[in-house]
């Protein structure tokens, strides 16, 4: 099929366009459409007239926003805007909140929040990236749906200051179930998102009804690790057993840790780096993401951690003679297999950190024998 514009007033020749021609080309893609509707359906030449009418509208969009003037890097409000080369793909601008068409439209996102926008609405954009504000503020609204009222907001969107009403007059109101304020439907689009304050105070992880920004936000910060749960809720863990699960398997994996780090054959292994994706769980066993949460209520948390745990302890108790070496006798009884800290029927003395059996070390009524020559060492030094 030719995809050339044959006919003198669809098309000029080649090299030929100038500025004068948008107004020639916006005409005869006007005559083109109703020749597409006056021929019969699905003909031929129906067919050939749509392909030119795509043609047409192509040309129009080069001469208006041509591509090449357009650099592949800009930087806006602290965004990094970088050209988009996808042309198949489409998306929708978040700031004027229509359809890009990438096939015919320059186009860029935010490689920091993925903000996406035309190129001719560039130099419109009022919000900063959002990606500035978890690096600044690493730290959720806690209080559930904290509303202060259409009537504080003068009755404006919370971001954007445009008119807002219950009514939908001059726009409708539409509540952000995270920030509790009021936006319009330029900068609400009705997603959703799980809410970290009804997760932390009730458990619910349905999702709500989120402004963009929020949206944004939530995702950036939804792997990282920034509740204390035993400090903000810490009876939560009384109600959900998942939970105590949990933070007993990372505090078996903590006492794991200097086995690993001190025996050559763990390094070489790398077998901390089964923890990579949660760095955090090697670094403390209070912290936790909104993600370690969402995949607590599932299971998947629990199912994955207890098998890494497993690979834990039988690379220590079993598989290395080194790790094997450092564990410990009770010296209480002095009966049983070597003990490690991270056992379930051990005890570790809070002082000196020696392992004892849990009915040895609760039963007897002396002090740490550990302990106890470490102090007589202290009293009675050796004669030097």
């Amino acid at each position: 099929m030719d995809l050339g514009l044959a006919e003198d007033h669809f098309s000029r020749p080649v090299g030929s366009f100038v500025a004068s021609d948008i107004e020639q080309l916006k005409l005869a893609i006007e005559e083109c459409k109703k020749l597409i509707l006056e021929l019969p359906e699905h003909s031929e030449r129906q067919k050939d007239n749509v392909v030119k009418l795509i043609h047409l509208r192509l040309k129009l969009q080069e001469l208006k926003d041509p591509e090449e003037d357009e650099p592949n890097l800009r930087v806006l409000l602290e965004h990094r805007f970088s050209k988009e080369k996808s042309k198949s793909v489409k998306q929708t601008c978040d700031k004027c909140s229509t359809i890009i068409w990438g096939l015919i439209q320059t186009w860029y996102t935010c490689t920091g929040c993925y903000y996406r926008c035309h190129s001719k609405c560039m130099n419109l954009i009022t919000k900063p990236c959002v990606r500035s504000k978890v690096s600044h503020q690493s730290e959720y609204e806690l209080s559930i749906c904290p509303e202060i009222g259409l009537d504080r907001q003068d009755y404006r969107c919370a971001e954007c200051r445009a008119q807002i009403s219950l009514r939908g007059v001059p726009s409708e109101a539409r509540q952000c179930d995270y920030t509790g304020q009021y936006y319009c439907s330029t900068c609400h689009w009705n997603d959703t998102a799980v809410i970290p304050a009804r997760v932390i105070h009730n458990w619910e992880f349905e999702s709500r009804k989120v402004c963009r920004s929020s949206m944004r936000y939530l995702a950036l910060m939804m792997s990282r690790p920034v509740l204390r749960l035993k400090e903000i809720n810490p009876l939560l863990f009384n109600f959900v057993e998942e939970l105590v699960e949990i933070r007993k398997l990372r505090q078996d994996i903590l006492l794991m840790k200097p086995y690993f780090i001190t025996c050559k054959e763990a390094m070489e292994a790398r077998l901390l780096l089964q923890l990579q994706d949660r760095q955090h769980f090697v670094e403390n066993d209070d912290m936790y993401s909104l993600q370690d949460l969402i995949d607590i209520s599932t299971g998947r948390l629990s199912c994955s951690l207890t098998e890494i745990h497993t690979t834990f302890a039988k690379h220590i108790k079993l598989d290395c003679e080194r790790c094997q070496a450092k564990g410990f006798v009770c010296e209480l009884c002095k009966e049983g297999d070597i003990l490690f800290p991270f056992d379930s029927h051990t005890s570790v003395c809070y002082d000196c950190s020696a392992v004892f059996h849990r009915d040895c070390y609760f039963d007897n009524s002396t002090t740490c024998p550990r302990c106890a020559r470490m102090t007589e060492r202290k009293e009675n030094p050796p004669d030097q």
